[in-house]
């Protein structure tokens, strides 16, 4: 890393939720975010979840979010790498982020080196043990070929049949995200512990959970949560020696 930069991490904007005027008001406050940042950014990290709802049609994309979709083209134009890591609710990524933003598109989680310190990063969802029927529906909503027969939905009755379940998902999850489990049964920690026992991390780093959580998996590695945008403004933040969970104040 370069001597003064800094490596930032984010996710869970959710942007299109739970309407168009407070999902403008949160893009434009994580728009202002990234414009304090630029300045000493080495390089940026967006862990899943940028939008509620997102599925890439051959020649179609959802309306709106021109203002972050551009202020992310402005930053790699720049020559600030970012990287976006595809959530359960923007999972339908093809190749418009890769073309259009030149930002990579990741599915899985992948591990990353920094000053020696080495991460795994991922947004979080279908990771662990449980959650079984959601595994089973990622599995499907992953499939090529279940994805090739909804983009034969026209856009019109595909984005407002994929945005009806996308927001009843947030629905069914209520308040609960706000809840710490304990470390037996958040699963991103099980998951994690059990990784460590074959692969050392220094940092593993996640979204999906929705609640900043910043924990000592043993006496040198932790787990992060890096909570959302929705409630907490919470973010991380790797200055090339440590690793840092924050809040950005408006």
């Amino acid at each position: 890393m370069t001597p003064s930069k800094k490596i930032y991490f984010l996710s869970d904007f959710h942007l299109g939720a739970p309407d168009a005027v407070t999902s403008l008001q949160r893009e434009k406050k994580i728009i202002a975010f990234l414009n304090e940042i630029v300045a000493d950014a080495e390089q940026i990290f967006i862990l899943g979840d940028l939008f509620d709802f997102w599925f890439e049609y051959k020649k179609v994309v959802p309306k709106g979010y021109v203002r972050i979709l551009g202020k992310l083209a402005e930053i790699t134009d720049s020559g600030i790498p970012v990287h976006f890591f595809v959530g359960n609710h923007d999972m339908w990524m093809k190749d418009y982020f890769q073309k259009e933003l030149n930002i990579p598109v990741y599915f899985e989680p992948i591990p990353f080196t920094f000053n020696g310190k080495k991460f795994l990063l991922g947004h979080g969802d279908g990771l662990g043990p449980g959650d079984h029927g959601y595994k089973f529906i990622k599995k499907v909503f992953r499939n090529k070929i279940a994805q090739t027969l909804f983009g034969l939905i026209p856009p019109f009755i595909g984005m407002n049949l994929a945005d009806y379940f996308s927001r009843k998902s947030r629905a069914t999850t209520g308040q609960s995200d706000e809840v710490f489990l304990g470390e037996e049964k958040e699963w991103l920690i099980t998951y994690s512990k059990d990784v460590l026992k074959k692969t050392y991390y220094d940092y593993f780093i996640f979204g999906h959970r929705h609640l900043p959580i910043d924990i000592k998996l043993d006496e040198k590695s932790r787990y992060i949560n890096l909570g959302d945008w929705i409630k907490y403004d919470s973010y991380g933040v790797f200055d090339g020696t440590d690793f840092e969970l924050k809040y950005h104040k408006s």
